[in-house]
């Protein structure tokens, strides 16, 4: 009867070849589930053996759950429970560790993994970087630390080269870095970079500048190349240690036209004025302005004014920024510090009988002399001094030459300056100034019936911005010069020579029709070149303030 009964038993219906297979694939999946987060744990230095064990004992748990369990398919969802929840746990830990795109299971992570090797390495075939010693770099393997450099310092330039970026600084936070960027002078601020991430960048791009990767204190420079098309863009990498830690600055090694004075955007009635220099046998002519201010460029259009074949035309600078067509230009550099100072250089130069001298950074007192005696040994100069207006300029120098008889007798003129950006043509937007305002800067409202401003971003169906292509949003492009200028006369010196303070010179020189720099960007701002939040931009700060209300007192 048992052996008819056992004959009777049919094995189909309990074993099942697909659920035997589903569970062997299930298991087959979990194992190197484990591995991959034992390997993982140690790399970003996490509890490798802990978050392995986890996973393990999950999966482990879950499997015999699942063979207990009378139901094949609720088992099977408590095993799929179970292991993707230890295993999200890790990611989730993990990804809190590392720097945002070493993260793993992010939807731009799953994106990746769509994409071929191949074809990542040709999304990175717009930009080729080329190291100091002018040498192509090579791309690194991909997924590795060098990779992440440069793939973050190609995505850094493909941004920075469209928005036409100046500058980048990388500051260190206690958290993070912060990122700015500098387009046509102005500062904007970035989404910051996480530390790690900015590790990475800060080694590619100082390997490629040729500097010290390991180096985090001391200041180092250096350049390197970056090809686009047919466009070779040249940057600098300045590095330096503080105590939150490593500073990085680049900048945009320029290398245009030298522009000339009709360039510049001075008015009609100073071009004029500068244009009689060309005339002059002898003279000093002070070229002034804060740090940033455009002062280099004014001092090179005002010696390329002259003709180089009637006339010698020699510099003295520290650090040329351009190179001047058959003009002499010495270089002082920390080398000839033990050999004699600027003002026995420029002395030097002075002797070798040239018409016309630039002198750039005169900011002490032997070399101020020294210009003064070349003017009266019948040469023509031109000197820099770093100041917020004219008058500062012209109070510096008295001081620096220390006698203001031969300081007014030798001068031939002073200018001071700022840059202004230019409202972008592509969407600037007209309005009805407020006539208050225009009283305020004595502008009669007939002149100035529309002002122009910057345009807002258009917004999309979707609520996402739309930026102007040709000022990629910032509402401006370019800059131009605006310029406070006066032009000594016999009766200016006498009084210059005569005065008792400042203030009565202030007086003589807006008798004489000087302008300052605000009514000159008044006029840039009635033209519709600029906007007047520029203007207050780039006149409001505290120094300006200051010295405007010592010269009008």
């Amino acid at each position: 009867m048992l052996s008819l009964q056992l004959a009777s038993v049919s094995y189909g219906g309990y074993i099942s070849v697909v659920k035997f297979a589903i569970m062997v694939i299930s298991f087959f999946v979990w194992l190197p589930l484990v591995g991959w987060v034992f390997i993982d744990a140690s790399k970003v230095r996490t509890k490798a053996n802990f978050w392995s064990a986890v996973v393990f004992a999950a999966g482990a748990a879950a499997l015999m759950l699942w063979l207990i369990l009378p139901v094949f398919f609720a088992g099977m969802v408590l095993f799929g429970i179970g292991v993707a929840a230890t295993f999200l746990s890790y990611v989730r830990h993990r990804n809190s560790l590392v720097a945002e795109f070493e993260q793993v299971l992010t939807p731009e992570h799953i994106k990746s993994l769509f994409v071929s090797q191949k074809k990542q390495i040709q999304a990175l075939e717009d930009l080729i970087f080329f190291d100091s010693e002018n040498e192509e770099a090579p791309l690194p393997e991909i997924n590795t630390p060098e990779f992440l450099g440069y793939k973050a310092a190609y995505d850094l330039f493909l941004d920075t080269t469209w928005r036409r970026v100046s500058d980048i600084a990388f500051l260190p936070t206690q958290q993070d870095f912060s990122v700015q960027y500098y387009i046509d002078g102005a500062g904007h601020r970035q989404p910051p970079l996480d530390r790690d991430q900015m590790e990475h960048l800060g080694d590619f791009l100082k390997t490629l500048a040729g500097l010290d990767s390991r180096e985090k204190r001391k200041p180092q420079r250096g350049t390197f190349l970056i090809k686009k098309g047919t466009q070779n863009i040249e940057w600098q990498v300045q590095t330096a240690g503080s105590t939150a830690g490593e500073h990085i600055k680049l900048k945009l090694v320029a290398k245009g036209k030298i522009e000339r004075l009709t360039e510049l955007g001075l008015a009609a009635e100073q071009l004029e004025q500068l244009n009689r220099l060309r005339d002059v046998q002898k003279g000093l002519f002070i070229v002034s302005g804060p740090k940033g201010s455009g002062v280099t460029t004014m001092f090179y259009a005002l010696l390329r004014n002259h003709d180089p074949y009637l006339n010698s035309i020699h510099t003295l600078e520290r650090q040329p920024t351009a190179e001047l067509v058959d003009i002499t230009q010495n270089l002082f550099t920390l080398s000839d510090t033990g050999t004699g100072s600027y003002g026995k250089r420029l002395l030097a130069i002075a002797r070798s009988e040239p018409d016309i001298i630039g002198a750039a950074d005169c900011n002490n007192a032997e070399t101020a002399k020294v210009a003064c005696r070349a003017v009266r040994d019948g040469k023509l100069l031109y000197v820099t001094l770093e100041a917020e207006n004219v008058i500062q300029a012209l109070a510096k120098w008295i001081k620096l030459v220390g006698d203001k008889n031969l300081a007014a007798a030798t001068l031939l003129g002073i200018s001071n300056q700022r840059l202004l950006r230019k409202l972008c043509d592509k969407c600037k937007q007209a309005y009805e100034p407020n006539k208050q305002l225009l009283r305020k800067f004595n502008i009669p409202p007939e002149k100035a019936k529309v002002l122009y401003r910057a345009a807002e971003p258009e917004q999309t169906k979707r609520g996402k911005s739309k930026l102007c292509e040709n000022c990629q949003g910032t509402g401006f492009v370019g800059r131009t010069c605006i310029f406070e200028t006066i032009m000594l006369n016999s009766p200016l010196r006498k009084s210059i020579a005569q005065s008792k303070s400042m203030a009565e010179i202030t007086t003589e020189f807006r008798r004489a029709k000087m302008l300052y720099l605000q009514e000159q960007a008044m006029k840039k701002v009635v033209e519709g070149t600029t906007a007047i939040n520029e203007m207050v931009r780039i006149l409001s700060s505290k120094k300006d303030t200051q010295q405007q209300g010592k010269s009008t007192q």
